[in-house]
């Protein structure tokens, strides 16, 4: 099978949110689900100050779905939403 590259998209609760602590239990979370340890992650600025966080990572697509990951990290403490925006077979 092969690898393919995830953009996961975290939408806190309010602006007020620290964004790098949902990141560092949401890469945990990651980890735990498919063993990844390849992220990059960016801030999105979204609206009024709100900021969304992407996360990039790769996983085998063996895998499956990543809905049972998406309500894992859902459940983080200021998490309003998790979304995946795209999913690529990595190349190389």
């Amino acid at each position: 099978m092969a690898n393919v590259v995830v953009t996961m998209r975290i939408m806190p609760q309010n602006p007020g949110i620290d964004l790098s602590k949902i990141e560092i239990q949401a890469k945990k979370k990651i980890v735990e689900f498919c063993n990844s340890r390849e992220f990059k992650t960016q801030i999105e600025p979204v609206a009024f100050g709100l900021k969304a966080l992407n996360i990039f990572f790769v996983m085998d697509e063996s895998k499956g779905s990543t809905e049972k990951l998406e309500n894992t990290i859902s459940q983080i403490d200021g998490v309003e939403s998790v979304e995946v925006t795209d999913v690529r077979r990595a190349v190389g």
